[in-house]
């Protein structure tokens, strides 16, 4: 037999052992995958968001397989579709308390100062590499609408003043507006969590009202009459201590001088207490001197 022949016998031989070793690999290594993933994964909306806590809908699918979380932790699906996963696996839809993005600042354009306009790309990132955006208020909102424009769901839009307002029916927590914010203003926050303070300005009082008319003057009127642990005052602001009180009075709002400390009647609508300087002016306010 030449040479030739017998490399070729070798190399059908080689193919054959290295066949066997694939395959018996594959029969030892062999990771069972529940079909169910893939069934499941097709009845989600696909968007990746994480709102449900997991790192995108692949694992949310795997996760609510294997019975680590219930069908109705995606906040993104629609109920029809979250009935449908519960019904294939045979569990319950459970249920999770809805969340919704919150605003931590009520300075629009005519209530806020500013000490420099700012002329350059339009976003408020760009802006807040610029000296902090030319807000009088160094925590303020800059109002150019970074997350109305990331927002996928819609549930974003600027108000005529310049700040964002969140539609809490369109809203999924799907937390894209709290990763943008160059401030820091936005969080996710159950909807039952009713008591607010729309304002982050850790200046001192005088100084904080000077920068903007809503901003909070750590007066401690709404500490005093939210009941005891409710509120507390840290670096000039009021604080709600919901880790600690999960149910709040709408007492808190009713003596704040600025309005800063507001009430959610309902996830699209805060109020304001009794004593709350009343703001009628719609222009927006000028520029100030250092």
């Amino acid at each position: 037999m030449g040479s030739l022949a017998l490399s070729g016998v070798f190399m059908a031989l080689l193919g054959i052992a290295l066949a066997g070793v694939i395959a018996f690999a594959n029969r030892r290594l062999y990771v069972f995958e529940d079909p169910r993933i893939e069934q499941v994964e097709e009845l989600l909306p696909k968007s990746n968001c994480g709102a449900c806590g997991t790192a995108g809908c692949r694992n949310f699918a795997e996760k609510v397989v294997a019975g680590e979380i219930q069908p109705a932790q995606c906040t993104v699906n629609a109920p029809s579709q979250i009935v449908v996963i519960a019904e294939l696996l045979g569990v319950d839809t459970g249920s999770v308390e809805k969340r919704v993005a919150r605003l931590a600042c009520a300075g629009a354009r005519h209530v806020a100062y500013l000490r420099a306009r700012y002329a350059g790309h339009d976003s408020c990132r760009a802006a807040h590499v610029v000296s902090g955006g030319g807000k009088a208020c160094a925590w303020g909102c800059l109002g150019l609408a970074d997350c109305a424009n990331v927002c996928t769901f819609d549930a974003i839009h600027m108000d005529a003043h310049g700040l964002p307002v969140v539609d809490a029916d369109k809203c999924s927590a799907c937390n894209d507006c709290v990763e943008v914010c160059p401030k820091g203003l936005f969080s996710l926050e159950p909807v039952s969590r009713k008591l607010w303070v729309a304002c982050k300005n850790l200046a001192d009082g005088d100084t904080a009202e000077k920068s903007c008319e809503v901003a909070c003057t750590a007066c401690g009127k709404c500490v005093m009459d939210s009941g005891p642990g409710v509120m507390k005052l840290e670096n000039n602001l009021a604080v709600v201590d919901y880790a600690r009180n999960e149910k709040t009075d709408r007492k808190a709002i009713e003596r704040c001088p600025t309005g800063a400390i507001v009430w959610f009647d309902n996830p699209n609508f805060s109020i304001k207490g009794a004593e709350a300087k009343r703001i009628l002016r719609q222009n927006e306010l000028p520029v100030i001197s250092a």
